[in-house]
């Protein structure tokens, strides 16, 4: 592994940058959770018994998860091959559009059956995005720091994921406080996802100046 390619003051930049990149992403899959707890089992699995649509919604939200691995493997493939730099970047830009997709989805109500299939396969994306996201964030950040402290701003990138689910957390509970329960079914639950694209220009700005920082 190679040792530190940048000032100091480059190597903190570059760590910022992984933090709160990190951050939004998990902010953006966060979210879903959040979300299947409170509204997609009425909204996406309405023609099922309540329990068993809080169950399919739950069983969405795990697709992520299960589809977190590939996402590592495929972008860690490509950010030996073209750079893990351009790879964070990608997978920023393909978690924030996937997040504001979701938001901007069609209900069962409107299109059936095509509702619940969306709805997975952009969680799968989300999954695949952050993957890539959180192993080439914590490799790209130590590959940069000095060898006695690359434990200590490695971790920085990991602290994002915390801080991604107060956010979204956080995002949800102000949705809910300032609608009513009608309004929240309608169209607030959305406005947390859609938000996520402007979160998402922002966290690449600071990734794409970190970047350059350490190029």
């Amino acid at each position: 592994m190679a040792d530190v390619n940048g000032t100091p003051r480059d190597v903190r930049k570059a760590a910022v940058a992984s933090l709160f990149g990190s951050a939004l992403e998990w902010y953006d899959f966060f979210l879903y959770g959040t979300a299947a707890a409170l509204v997609f089992n009425t909204l996406f699995f309405p023609t099922f018994d309540p329990l068993v649509g809080t169950i399919a919604a739950f069983g969405t939200n795990a697709v992520g998860f299960l589809a977190r691995p590939l996402g590592g493997i495929v972008f860690g493939h490509f950010g030996d091959r073209v750079g893990r730099k351009s790879m964070l970047v990608t997978t920023l830009v393909i978690m924030g559009v996937a997040t504001c997709l979701i938001g901007l989805l069609s209900t069962y109500g409107a299109i059936e059956a095509w509702a619940p299939v969306l709805l997975v396969s952009l969680r799968i994306v989300q999954g695949i995005a952050v993957g890539g996201e959180w192993g080439g964030g914590v490799l790209i950040v130590s590959e940069h720091a000095p060898s006695h402290r690359r434990g200590f701003y490695s971790a920085w990138s990991q602290t994002g994921v915390g801080l991604g689910f107060v956010l979204s957390a956080s995002a949800y509970a102000l949705a809910q406080a300032v609608t009513t329960k009608e309004s929240f079914l309608a169209w607030g639950w959305r406005v947390p996802f859609v938000v996520g694209i402007l979160l998402t220009a922002v966290g690449l700005l600071l990734r794409l100046r970190g970047r350059s920082r350490c190029s």
